[in-house]
């Protein structure tokens, strides 16, 4: 299920006389802004998301903007997500605005899982906003149905035929390729899914490393996905944020900027709880059922992204190939029942490796800025690494038992 221009959708809910006319929710066109989410008014305009807001005005000068309130957006989303729980027991939200649910027939209900998607989409509507749906066997064939015919579509692809589904599409339209994947792939006279899903895997393999073979996989239909439904832990094990973007991240500067921003946003989270921990997990994900992490110990337990964050950085290298699109980044710290025995620094000052390092001033700039925006609001200061990922959807920070 994705929520049909959510963003957008839920200010022409809450201002009656937007509706009907073209409303952005992004940053401003005079600040270097980019377009969270544009309304199907505003797309007729060539408008859509990601876009620098400069364009977007350019193209469509009579637009409403605003910055959006994602205290309501949150709001919203948890009542709609609420209605797939009513269904069905196993719901993986993905985003505030997507989720995975499973209606597979005879698991938790003998009734037609079309008659379960059309209930879905009636109640939805009734709270204001609508979704699109889309049923397949799997998480790639689901996900691309949902987008065949937006806004409030329900697309059927049954048992069978999913590679006839998926055969005539372009490449681009499976989540994981991004421009630079699909301008390789380009390169190799790729530009349907079908003819992806014909290729070597091995060839591919060459090209693009571990992800290859399961690009062949998806692009046939075959799949196996399962819907993973969150359980709330019983103790806090780990604390982490993550935040999925409306385009792929491509370039080691966009992924550290990342990665920045996250662990800044789990330090404060740590130092809220007065938890440090040992262990650093870094979260990839590069298409909508394929995830990464890699963790390292570190010497001394910290609540300092400065720190953590840097080690992060470091484990990058091990999951992610340059040009290979990243949809979502999570910065995890763990292990804070760990009472291993520590070296104490008799002068302040620390010669092993840059993790070990207590930079307290870099730790003081952190605890002042956590003071500020509790104070102020957490738009009262922000970093430049921030700049660029106006475009982030949100994901609140999880305590969990396993890291993510």
């Amino acid at each position: 299920m994705d929520l049909d221009a959510f963003f957008a959708s839920v200010e022409q809910l809450d201002h009656p006389e937007w509706r009907g006319k073209p409303v952005i929710v992004g940053g401003s066109p005079k600040h270097r802004g980019v377009v969270s989410t544009a309304s199907y008014e505003a797309r007729t305009f060539g408008v859509h998301s990601a876009m620098p807001s400069w364009q977007a005005q350019r193209l469509c000068p009579q637009a409403i903007w605003t910055r959006g309130n994602h205290a309501r957006y949150r709001e919203m989303s948890n009542k709609v997500m609420q209605v797939l729980k009513d269904e069905t027991p196993l719901v993986e939200q993905v985003s505030i605005d997507e989720a995975f649910f499973d209606v597979s027939p005879g698991r938790f209900s003998k009734e037609n899982p079309i008659d379960i998607c059309r209930r879905i989409q009636r109640r939805v509507a009734s709270l204001g906003v609508t979704c699109s749906i889309g049923i397949g066997v799997n998480k790639t064939v689901a996900k691309i149905a949902s987008d065949r015919q937006k806004p409030r579509g329900l697309t059927i692809v049954l048992p069978g035929t999913e590679a006839s589904f998926l055969a005539p599409l372009p490449v681009r339209v499976m989540s994981g390729i991004g421009s630079a994947s699909e301008e390789r792939l380009s390169q190799l006279g790729i530009h349907t899914l079908g003819q992806l899903a014909q290729q070597d895997p091995e060839r591919m393999r060459a090209v693009f490393g571990v992800g290859g073979p399961r690009m062949v996989l998806r692009a046939q239909g075959a799949e196996q996905s399962r819907v993973k439904a969150y359980v709330e832990p019983d103790e806090v094990k780990s604390v982490s944020n993550e935040r999925t973007f409306a385009h792929d991240l491509t370039t080691r500067k966009e992924l550290e900027a990342a990665i920045g921003h996250v662990s800044a946003l789990t330090g404060t989270r740590l130092r809220k709880k007065g938890l440090k921990g040992h262990q650093v997990t870094l979260k990839l994900k590069f298409d909508i059922s394929h995830t990464h992490t890699a963790q390292r110990q570190l010497a001394r337990p910290t609540d300092d992204e400065h720190v953590f964050g840097a080690v992060a950085r470091e484990l990058l290298d091990g999951l992610w190939r340059e040009g290979t699109g990243v949809r979502l980044v999570g910065v995890g710290v763990s292990g804070f029942d760990d009472a291993r025995p520590q070296q104490l620094d008799l002068f302040g000052e620390s010669d092993g490796p840059a993790e070990e390092s207590p930079q307290r001033d870099l730790r003081a700039l952190s605890v002042a800025t956590d003071d500020i925006r509790q104070r102020f609001g957490a738009g009262a200061l922000t970093y430049g690494r921030d700049l660029r990922l106006h475009d982030a959807r949100p994901q609140d920070g999880v305590d969990g038992v396993d890291g993510h």
